[in-house]
């Protein structure tokens, strides 16, 4: 019984079969057939090797929401040379809140404003990517797909022979998530019960010098590997009296790739410099300010793969697609060639026939008049 039912099962299996089997003794082979197949494999392997590669590659998704997250802090990363005394400068955080963020987190170290050539080359690269980046957009995703938590390469340190010249300010502040002002100005800075002020009184004038240059400047989780706009800035001045703007706006940014997951924010920026001079209308304070806001909308960067089962599907379709167009492409050919070759085959039959029929009619003739 259980034979039977095996035997009856694998019976109904077979006439399920809708594959045509052609007998090998029905297949001619032939030179321009090998040869039509030998290209469809060759085709087969280089789109096959081709699709494999776009397999491997991946893209960034961008998406955009509303940003939600109220509470959080916004961190602010800071590394900037100023041309003065770290006796004679103070940097400061506020923000629409009138609220006066503690500067604990920053360093004032000693350090050297001129560049070293190692430092100077390395200046030099910097701004060239940032040059690429304004032209090659798709080159932010490059860099979003090479970020990674470990700390990337720091730049040559500084040479400690030569005399400080300059004040490095580094370190992170916490600052409210709204709009707000670092600044760095002469004087140290004293809180206030409607604010803080700066102590310049006890500084000289002639030693007020902004010469600045910002080697980094992000906002959020800072993450090796990512170039921001502001990164590499150098400027120069040789007056006293001389205010530095940059107008920041900030995007908050959730990164998600393969190598890191952070919240960080990109940003956009804009500057103007210029001379203070009451006498000619030019008021304000000479120093550096950044004044930044944030907006309400939230980018989600992230890293997206070709699923398995989608490569398997275009591979198949270009194996698939390729035997199907040579094939009817071989047939076509063939066709046009059977058409070809016949019309002359025909235009030789005539002739042969011709002669033919003349000597048919010449041996009856004969016949006819030996009878």
């Amino acid at each position: 019984m259980r034979r039977w039912s095996k035997r009856k099962a694998l019976t109904l299996v077979k006439e399920i079969d809708a594959f045509p089997k052609v007998p090998e003794t029905y297949v001619e082979s032939s030179a321009s057939g090998g040869t039509v197949s030998l290209l469809a494999f060759t085709l087969i392997a280089v789109l096959a090797i081709l699709e494999f590669f776009v397999y491997r590659h991946s893209w960034m998704k961008y998406e955009y929401e509303v940003d939600k997250d109220f509470t959080s802090k916004l961190r602010i990363n800071i590394d900037i040379t100023v041309a003065m005394d770290c006796r004679d400068v103070g940097a400061d955080v506020t923000d629409r809140a009138e609220s006066t963020v503690v500067t604990e987190g920053l360093t004032y170290e000693p350090a050297n404003f001129e560049l070293t050539p190692e430092q100077r080359s390395w200046r030099m690269a910097l701004l060239q990517i940032q040059d690429r980046q304004r032209v090659e957009y798709a080159l932010q995703d490059v860099l979003y797909k090479a970020a990674m938590k470990e700390p990337c390469p720091a730049p040559p340190p500084n040479d400690d022979s030569t005399s400080h010249s300059a004040c490095r300010i580094h370190g992170q502040l916490y600052a409210n998530k709204v709009a707000g002002n670092f600044h760095i100005v002469v004087g140290k800075s004293i809180t206030q019960r409607r604010g803080h002020v700066h102590l310049d009184s006890f500084v000289n004038e002639d030693s007020h010098n902004f010469s600045h240059r910002i080697d980094h400047l992000s906002f959020g989780e800072a993450i090796p590997g990512i170039i921001h706009p502001l990164d590499g800035t150098e400027k120069t001045t040789p007056v006293s009296s001389h205010m530095f703007q940059y107008f920041i706006t900030i995007v908050p940014t959730k990164l998600n790739t393969y190598k890191v997951s952070a919240d960080t924010h990109q940003f956009s920026v804009t500057e103007q410099n210029r001379v203070i001079n009451p006498l000619l209308g030019r008021h304000g304070v000479a120093g550096i300010f950044m004044k930044y806001d944030i907006s309400s909308l939230m980018v989600k960067v992230t890293e997206q793969h070709m699923p398995f089962w989608k490569f398997l599907v275009r591979l198949c379709g270009i194996i698939g697609g390729i035997f199907s167009t040579t094939g009817m492409l071989h047939s076509v050919l063939g066709f046009l060639v059977d058409v070809i070759c016949c019309r002359f085959r025909t235009g030789s039959y005539k002739h042969v026939q011709e002669d033919l029929l003349i000597q048919q009619t010449h041996s009856e003739s004969v016949n006819f008049d030996e009878q």
